[in-house]
């Protein structure tokens, strides 16, 4: 009960946090001076078809009452039109965010897969050559850019060695000859659960690249996190305990220490993809990968005002929620911690 109480609590919170990043995002697209209703009538539009589009989207009425009427819309489930697609955002989003969620799920599993242990490695051989070499690659992954990376990665795999494609979801050939029968927008999940192995392993092929890119800075992160947490449960006196009673290195640092050192780690993963949502927009566009990133760029530049109040807000939705599964999380494998 008490759980529930939180959760509940959070999720009221959440209200709040949405009105007031809803308010300021509102605010601060409109006040840019720009005139998105080009995009909506087109670049060649007669002054009366710009002002019948005016009254026709209500920007002729006072922002107040516009953000008035948004907000009511919202809580209907309805985000408004873009400007630039000239369909619902809701449904833009629907289109965009697998490709962005596939993407950043991949990167996270990678950068677990990597980053713990080596941040193991490191805590294990601390000050030997091991932990010089896994502290090396923790403060490249967070400190090296991420175009620089990305353009590099493409390179070094595209351009001299030829054995990983340029950007893109999948190739021409396969879209036309080997069409993915969409089901969940995940291209992978859809290409397997349909016996498209064609597609899956290109749609795999075209992912490793911007995958990599986007999961160095969470490898740097939980490899530096793990580090740090491993140092200070070795040093534990019960640690020392099951070393003196002979138990096995291995089980010492992997079940007694690891389960106590990892929770810190998993909580700076869940957070890092809230985090990735956002660092995705630039590995999108040099990969040219069509998801949420790349939507949000052409609607900044657009000053497509309903797309990108939507983005912020779905991308708000996630990262509180994000917060909130880590606070649960924690509490349930630390029982040292009470949720309040």
């Amino acid at each position: 009960m008490r759980v529930g109480r939180y959760i509940i609590r959070r999720l009221l919170f959440l209200l709040v946090i949405f009105f007031v990043v809803s308010a300021m995002t509102f605010a601060v697209v409109r006040i840019v001076p720009a005139n998105p209703l080009i995009l909506w009538v087109g670049p060649h539009a007669t002054a009366e078809q710009i002002a019948e589009a005016r009254v026709e989207l209500g920007l002729d009425k006072p922002l107040y009452e516009q953000y008035y009427r948004y907000m009511v819309s919202i809580f209907h489930g309805d985000l408004g039109v873009s400007f630039i697609t000239h369909r619902p955002v809701s449904e833009d989003l629907m289109i965009f965010l697998p490709a962005s969620l596939e993407l950043v799920t991949i990167a996270m599993i990678i950068g677990l897969v990597i980053g713990i242990p080596l941040g193991v490695i490191s805590a294990k051989r601390k000050d030997k050559i091991e932990d010089h070499s896994s502290r090396l690659i923790a403060i490249a992954g967070v400190s090296l850019p991420t175009f620089w990376i990305g353009m590099s990665l493409q390179l070094l795999f595209f351009k001299y060695i030829g054995i990983l494609p340029v950007g893109g979801r999948l190739s021409a050939v396969v879209r036309v000859n080997y069409p993915i029968t969409r089901i969940t927008g995940f291209y992978l999940i859809d290409s397997l659960v349909t016996g498209n192995l064609v597609a899956f392993q290109d749609a795999a092929a075209h992912t490793i690249l911007p995958a990599l890119t986007l999961a160095l800075y969470p490898i740097g992160l939980m490899a530096r996190m793990t580090r740090t947490c491993m140092l200070e449960v070795l040093g534990e006196d019960y640690i020392r305990a099951a070393r003196a009673h002979g138990i096995p290195e291995k089980i010492v640092t992997y079940t007694y220490a690891l389960k106590n050192a990892i929770i810190p780690s998993l909580t700076t993963m869940v957070l890092s993809f809230g985090y990735s949502l956002t660092g995705a927009f630039l590995v999108e566009l040099i990969f040219n990968w069509p998801g949420l990133g790349r939507y949000a760029s052409k609607a900044i530049l657009g000053m497509d005002y309903t797309a990108v109040v939507g983005v912020t807000l779905m991308i708000t939705l996630f990262y509180v929620l994000a917060n909130l599964v880590v606070d649960v999380a924690q509490a349930y494998l630390d029982p040292r911690i009470v949720l309040e």
